[in-house]
């Protein structure tokens, strides 16, 4: 596969060049072909390779023209050694790597740097409309100031795009809940997961920084450029009274100071002369080197532009205890890899409190240093980021391909955007063919125009397949099941019901127009028998509105779907949400959260159908899937039908007391990868006793 890549490189210095530097050879591992387009400089990286080239910018428009390129790949980051990138993905669509949602301030280079007042202005009024032009009107003249925090100027680039690569669940969700319906793959930060001897580092540090960190010293980090939403002056504070308690404590801040925002006159005002050191910027070497040093790192964000911190991440996989903002992408990491404080008036309290509780108790600094190590390595290894880079660009690149290109059966940990497109039908053929699927009782029909809005995005959200691809639809009802085939490629469509093992029943299912379609239907009893299937299986495993039935062991069908999933293959799920607007109102208002909390009136022959046992929160979802050991990819929430007339009054409720408005939809969508064996069989609050 030949690949466009545009990114800054060493020695433009940048988070972003170190991420691409150690992200390319990993690329060329997995057999691409490279053309890095950079601006007018030398990259310094000592890489060859014979797939690899690097060119300047302006030759890039011919050879895409020319049809050289399978996809284009542009990073996106806040800082001016962007500006030629963003130019290009504006007017040349190819896949974003967004390191940031709010680009205010690369826009800003773009236009007020070079006095381009005009069309600063018109993008302004194109992301946030007139009253916010009118205003962008009056900053030339220092009446105002521009908006950076609230207007993130990147309606243009996302309308124009492909596709986009995101590193957080946060950033997936913000581009979701801003309406652009380009498809969103997650992708971890990689990260490498170095052997250094950290007695050395330190020796190294202590002489960079003059001071006397022997074995003895606490030494505390922050590494990155010191901005003034990282908190710096927060962090100084907290360190001050930390440094009365324990006067061999000493604070590295291992970047630039911002220029609008110094550092040292408040150094001197706390009297930290002798224990607080500005390094500056340091290369990328040095940099791990200082991480290493350190007994525990500080990485806070407020407010945050969507990114996430390549610092926080090399810290990660150096196993160094880290306390983080509990906010945007920060809340994706498992609550033990690292300590999450509120953002606010609090921090410094907080801050303070938490960097004693780490000094002194050294079994909390091993135990969180251990599993923030593990996580690096089963999540954000370099291997596996390019492995997932290398599956979503052949799968985009087959989505822009011409329509007689066959299509491929690479799966994608693709975050849906509603706008997966199918070679075979549009989406609304896909609606008709659902509902032409639902017409064999009245019963059925009913369902189906109920579920609608579920069954369609559960289709879309599903990875697709390929003619040697297999799927397993388990709580099968025969309406989306068609559609696996017809819409998303799978070349076998199994289904799974209740009954006894052994079982199986031949389903057949007649459109309206005719169309005829067929699978095998296995039974057993999803919490409690052995499925009747090999180990791996299964590319792609369906269990739509079937867990909240489960009345004893969801973690048994867990388990089981993890066997009978290949690795890297991907589990649908969906389930009512406990914790949605309705479930809200419901309780305001004096009853049952439940959305379906009735017993079941016996049949005639006295048969019940399953009633549903347990609704579950959207961040229990997320904890079953990391439970058995697969990734969460996507965890969302929406309606199946229309929403609450009452949505507006409880939101506005919500947000008065200054509650979390995410995943409050009645439905929760989560898309986990299997990235490895279950990895606890009975989860601490699912389970009792624990």
């Amino acid at each position: 596969m030949r690949l466009a890549y545009f990114s800054p490189l060493n020695p433009k210095p940048s988070g972003i060049s170190d991420y691409s530097e150690a992200l390319l050879p990993h690329l060329l591992s997995c057999g691409m072909e490279l053309d890095v387009f950079v601006d007018d400089y030398k990259p310094s990286l000592p890489l060859r390779h014979e797939n690899l080239r690097f060119r300047n910018w302006r030759q890039f428009e011919e050879d895409h023209q020319a049809g050289r390129y399978d996809s284009v790949l542009y990073h996106i980051g806040n800082n001016p050694y962007h500006i030629y990138i963003y130019d290009l993905a504006v007017r040349i669509p190819g896949i974003l790597v967004l390191h940031e949602f709010n680009i205010h301030y690369l826009f800003a280079d773009a236009t007020i740097t070079r006095q381009d007042w005009e069309g600063y202005i018109r993008e302004v009024e194109y992301n946030a409309g007139p009253a916010a032009a009118d205003k962008a009107r009056r900053i030339p003249s220092g009446e105002a100031v521009p908006d950076y925090t609230l207007i993130p100027m990147n309606r243009r680039l996302l309308e124009n795009s492909q596709g986009a690569i995101v590193h957080s669940d946060y950033m997936v969700r913000l581009i979701k809940q801003s309406g652009y319906k380009l498809p969103v793959c997650k992708i971890p930060h990689g990260v490498e997961i170095p052997d250094i001897d950290e007695k050395e580092a330190r020796r190294k540090l202590a002489s960079l920084s003059v001071l006397p960190l022997d074995d003895a010293a606490i030494v505390i980090g922050v590494f990155g450029f010191l901005k003034p939403y990282k908190r710096i002056r927060e962090t100084l504070l907290a360190f001050s009274r930390i440094h009365r308690e324990f006067p061999n404590s000493y604070l590295i801040l291992g970047g630039e100071e911002h220029p609008d925002y110094p550092l040292k006159p408040l150094i001197d005002e706390l009297r930290l002369q002798n224990s607080v050191r500005i390094l500056g910027y340091i290369p990328v070497n040095t940099f791990v080197e200082g991480l290493a040093a350190c007994d525990m790192c500080i990485n806070l964000r407020y407010p945050t532009a969507g990114e996430t911190s390549g610092s926080f991440l090399r810290a990660l996989g150096l196993g160094k205890p880290s306390i983080v903002s509990d906010i945007g992408s920060f809340q994706d990491m498992p609550e033990d890899v690292a300590i999450r404080i509120p953002a606010g008036n609090k921090e410094v309290d907080w801050l303070y409190e938490y960097m004693k509780l780490l000094i002194e108790d050294s079994g909390l600094r091993l135990a969180i240093s251990a599993r923030a190590r593990d996580f690096a390595s089963a999540h954000c290894a370099w291997p596996v980021v390019a492995n997932q880079y290398v599956s979503f660009l052949k799968q985009m690149a087959t989505a822009y391909a011409p329509a007689d290109t066959p299509v491929s059966g690479v799966m994608i940990s693709t975050a849906p955007s509603g706008n997966h497109t199918s070679p075979r039908m549009s989406i609304e053929e896909l609606e008709d063919y659902i509902v032409g699927f639902s017409q064999a009782t009245p019963l059925m029909e009913e369902y189906a125009l109920v579920h609608l809005k579920r069954l369609i995005h559960t289709v879309q959200i599903t990875p697709p397949g390929g003619p040697d691809d297999r799927v397993l639809e388990m709580g099968c009802y025969m309406q989306m099941t068609p559609a696996l085939r017809a819409y998303s490629g799978y070349g076998e469509v199994r289904g799974a019901y209740f009954g006894d093992l052994g079982d199986v029943a031949h389903q057949k299912a007649v459109s309206i127009t005719g169309e005829i379609f067929e699978c095998e239907v296995d039974l057993f009893n999803a919490e409690k028998d052995r499925y009747p299937y090999p180990d791996g299986q299964f590319q792609t495993i369906l269990c739509c509105e079937l867990l909240e039935h489960l009345a004893f062991d969801p973690m048994h069908m867990m388990a089981e779907i993890n066997r009978i999933l290949a690795h890297g293959g991907h589990l649908v799920l969906s389930t009512p949400n406990i914790c949605s607007y309705r479930s809200v109102n419901a309780v305001l208002y004096g009853y049952h959260p439940g959305l379906f909390q009735a017993y079941i009136k016996p049949k005639e022959d006295g048969t019940v159908d399953p009633r549903h046992s347990r609704e579950y929160a959207p961040r229990e979802i997320a904890g079953l899937m990391e439970a058995a050991g697969f990734q969460v990819r996507l965890l969302e929430t929406g309606n199946y039908a229309k929403p609450d007339e009452n949505l507006p009054a409880i939101q506005q409720m919500l947000m008065s007391i200054q509650c979390s408005q995410e995943l409050r939809g009645d439905v929760i969508y989560c898309v986990g990868q299997k990235t490895g064996p279950v990895r606890d069989r009975w989860p601490k609050g699912f389970y009792y006793p624990p």
